[in-house]
């Protein structure tokens, strides 16, 4: 018997996700951020889906990180993360966006004022 490849998941990503190729919530994205509800667990719950709770139990992470965890394709933990939180067993936060790049005219500005400040003294 051959050993199985290291790093190949015994399961391929679409079976984990029952076969589902899409998220049923389209705002999640891979830097959105999912923490457990609290809420008690419902029985029958699939592997997959209670592999990701386990990844969740010691606090946030973002979607890209549970993925890595559980050795799964981005959009395989989406679709498993779209179906807890329609359960309402998991919370997702957008991710937080960029924030906005400093008018370089402003920064010139302000770098002109050092320098005028650093010549009077």
């Amino acid at each position: 018997m051959t050993p199985r490849p290291a790093g190949r998941p015994l399961v391929p990503a679409y079976l984990s996700t029952g076969g589902v190729a899409r998220p049923s919530r389209s705002h999640l994205e891979r830097l959105s951020v999912l923490v457990r509800s609290g809420e008690p667990l419902p029985a029958g719950l699939p592997a997959a889906e209670l592999a990701l709770l386990d990844t969740l139990e010691d606090g946030s992470l973002a979607v890209v990180e549970a993925a890595a965890l559980l050795r799964l394709p981005v959009s395989a933990v989406r679709v498993l993360a779209a179906d807890l939180v329609d359960r309402d067993l998991v919370l997702a936060r957008a991710p937080i966006p960029p924030a906005e790049r400093f008018d370089p005219d402003l920064l010139k500005r302000v770098a002109d004022g050092l320098r005028a400040l650093k010549h009077r003294t």
